[in-house]
């Protein structure tokens, strides 16, 4: 039952990454010499996670929690920072997904092992969000969305080059010797 089941998810992850990738590659060609298409892949889905990120940030701080302080049993958070909590398990699947069957769908490393490689690059993602926002907000005093954007595209940066390297890292072609 479970195997099936697993057969099935990655039947449909496996086609929805094929078509999105599809979609993706259809806008390379007048991109195709300034980056690479895996590059190009990255920034579509990672700009559509990004903005998915932003969006559901902007409507849990101003709406879920009204800007206000977020009280929980042992511990009370900023709205700021409960706001990016509260995304965190939505963007995390999403950019996983997208990442694995769309950007870096060549690695041959298994699924498991890149979930925890790509748990530990997010995880140093959310402490540098933490300690960004807790920066620009509270001791700069930037306005939380505007702060939020900031240091994501500190975090993009450092995402790409961990994610390439480390989490769907795709071994190298052995080199060609001529005859």
């Amino acid at each position: 039952m479970i195997a099936r089941l697993k057969a099935i998810l990655r039947f449909i992850f496996e086609n929805m990454g094929e078509l999105i990738t599809s979609m993706v590659d259809f806008f390379y060609p007048p991109f195709r010499k300034y980056i690479s298409l895996r590059l190009f892949r990255y920034a579509i889905t990672g700009a559509g996670n990004l903005v998915l990120d932003w969006v559901l940030y902007f409507v849990i701080f101003h709406f879920v929690l009204n800007q206000q302080m977020l009280h929980l049993v042992i511990v009370t958070l900023s709205s700021h920072i409960a706001a990016m909590f509260l995304v965190f398990p939505i963007t995390f699947t999403t950019g996983f997904f997208l990442q694995k069957y769309v950007t870096f769908s060549a690695s041959e490393l298994k699924g498991r092992v890149q979930l925890v490689r790509y748990l530990s690059v997010v995880a140093a993602n959310l402490i540098i969000n933490y300690f960004g926002l807790k920066l620009l907000v509270d001791f700069l005093h930037v306005y939380p969305t505007p702060s939020k954007m900031l240091v994501t595209f500190v975090t993009v940066i450092f995402s790409y080059v961990s994610q390439k390297r480390f989490t769907f890292r795709i071994p190298k072609q052995p080199a060609k010797t001529a005859l």
